[in-house]
């Protein structure tokens, strides 16, 4: 079979994306949608941190959320495959709204510590995953074409302009305003912008319990867990998840340490732009290598640049070095995870494809947690500089099961990878 990517007749840019039939109507609402998602995490640490002043229990804290919405996020993934996007979606954003409203209750009554962590059970699993909702509206749009690198690569560019505007946003308004107002201005903006992005029913995917083509029925179910290569990108993606994690953490820990604390926003704004100009250019550029190869390639140098970063951090409070070298990481974090999601489009059939994104953008969640939980710890017992070790934790591990089964990343020779129905784990080739 010819690759999509080699056979086009004419070269694959922003341009012609942008000009895809209805992608401008959930765009739009997309985009104000997906801001709070960045806001989340770090407004429940500054929150629970100003209440509590342990940067080791609101990591755990937001930990707990994170957890929460990487196991919980999947399965309405899988609902909005079958039932449709603003079927799960309308429903979501009133009780994402409601949870929080509780979390933010919680913490300034000075609740017992375990009705914190049971409060952000709820409020990270009711987290709207209008990224992944986005992703599989482009791959409806754009099924076997070569624009789902560049898609990958926008919508890539999008979530890192949310990482850029998010946390300074938080940080600005529960330092400036309140220690509850990022958490405010994330559930009202998750509310609004989630009801108008759910009103555009005519660009959503085809439900996957309606029968949408030959050989596919109203009975059939699949699972993105069953092709083993959405397994591996799993890992890929935790790894990712525990730099953000980690860093979210590490810079709020450090910057405090030095009597700037507001320099948290600018310097993780710092590493996100960085993640943002690297998806930009990855989507203009027209790859002649497969993302295999792409993903096998960039993943060690991102592990070199998490590396970099924990051992500079050993050296000395500098906080110019730390902002230098962790917008370097973020360069390297924009191709592998472009990649990993243009891989699923490859790797998934279409009825599987929202869930199959949930579980990429909720392991990200998961890895969040982990290198929050990770960062917190360190923080609180070896000093501030010890949390930056979590980010080359994480993305080490992930490296060794990239490297272990990169098979599982290829397309078959005979045809496109599909999930068996519910039951099985493995997956088939289609002819």
């Amino acid at each position: 079979m010819t690759s999509p990517a080699t056979s086009a007749p004419q070269r694959a840019g922003y341009g012609q994306l942008l000009r895809t039939e209805g992608a401008w109507s959930f765009l739009l609402p997309g985009f104000l949608a997906r801001q709070p998602y960045a806001m989340l995490t770090i407004s429940i640490v500054l929150l629970v941190e100003h209440t509590t002043g342990s940067f080791g229990l609101a990591g755990a804290v937001s930990a707990t959320a994170g957890v929460s919405m990487a196991l919980i996020s999947p399965q309405s993934g899988k609902l909005a495959d079958r039932f449709g996007q603003a079927a799960v979606l309308v429903p979501g954003v009133f009780l994402h709204a409601a949870t929080v409203g509780v979390l933010i209750a919680v913490a300034l009554l000075d609740a017992p510590l375990w009705a914190l962590f049971a409060a952000a059970v709820p409020a990270g699993a009711t987290a709207p995953q209008i990224s992944a909702m986005v992703r599989a509206r482009w791959a409806a749009q754009l099924e076997q074409s070569p624009l789902m690198t560049t898609a990958a690569a926008f919508e890539s560019v999008t979530d890192e302009f949310t990482f850029v505007v998010g946390p300074v946003l938080a940080t600005a308004l529960c330092t400036g305003v309140h220690p509850a107002a990022g958490l405010i201005a994330e559930a009202s903006v998750f509310l609004v912008g989630g009801l108008v992005f759910a009103a555009q029913r005519g660009t959503q995917p085809v439900p996957h319990g309606k029968p949408s083509g030959a050989g596919e029925s109203a009975g059939t179910r699949v699972s993105a867990l069953g092709v083993p290569g959405v397994r591996v990108l799993i890992a890929a993606m935790l790894g990712i998840g525990m730099v953000f994690g980690g860093l979210q953490i590490s810079l709020t820990a450090f910057t405090e340490s030095i009597g700037h604390p507001g320099l948290n926003g600018v310097m993780y704004g710092a590493f996100a732009g960085g993640n943002m100009i690297a998806a930009v250019i990855v989507g203009a550029v027209q790859w002649k290598r497969g993302p295999q190869r792409r993903l096998l390639t960039g993943y060690p140098v991102l592990v070199l640049a998490a590396v970099s970063l924990a051992v500079a951090a050993q050296l000395g409070p500098w906080a110019v070095l730390l902002g230098a070298i962790g917008t370097l990481t973020g360069l390297c974090i924009a191709p592998c995870m472009i990649t990993c999601f243009t891989l699923v489009e490859t790797l998934v059939p279409a009825g599987a494809r929202t869930e199959a994104f949930t579980w990429l953008t909720g392991a990200i969640a998961l890895g969040q947690a982990a290198g929050s939980t990770v960062a917190g710890q360190l923080a609180d017992q070896a000093g501030a500089e010890s949390g930056f070790l979590a980010p080359a934790i994480g993305t080490g591990l992930a490296l060794a099961v990239l490297l272990t089964f990169r098979k599982t990343l290829s397309r078959p020779a005979g045809g496109r990878v599909a999930a068996r129905g519910v039951g099985h784990r493995t997956a088939v080739p289609v002819d």
